[in-house]
């Protein structure tokens, strides 16, 4: 299946995203704020980032920003985790490049219903 870096700062949201994710049958990197993710990513080649927006040390719109101005990172698609849904946050994490902004609480088969789409859509 795919290689899927995570970014999320609150562990028990980081390992359940993991744990479903492996689950399916991903390859699975975990990083805790955006700016391991940044670091990372070079290092694993993911086909997705899952990315939560409010972390430590850099959110995931400023970790976004710099993997899209990477011209090894670019194509790799990044989908937002947030509790935060209001129209202007979602705009702002798409104008940061990400593929789509999926609101918290979701449930397990959701996400993972919504990883096959979206890697089905890059051919991964």
């Amino acid at each position: 299946m795919a290689k899927i870096l995570i970014a999320e700062d609150e562990r028990d949201i980081r390992d359940l995203v993991a744990f479903t994710l492996r689950f399916a049958g991903h390859e699975v990197f975990v990083a805790t704020n955006g700016e391991e993710a940044v670091q990372l990513a070079p290092q694993v080649n993911p086909d997705l980032v899952l990315m939560d927006v409010r972390m430590p040390r850099m959110t995931g719109y400023e970790a976004c920003k710099i993997m899209k101005a990477t011209p090894d990172l670019r194509d790799i698609p990044v989908v937002f985790l947030s509790a935060k849904g209001q129209e202007s946050e979602i705009q702002q994490g798409l104008d940061a490049g990400a593929e789509e902004y999926l609101l918290k609480p979701f449930a397990p088969d959701q996400l993972t219903n919504r990883v096959k789409a979206i890697l089905g859509k890059f051919g991964k």
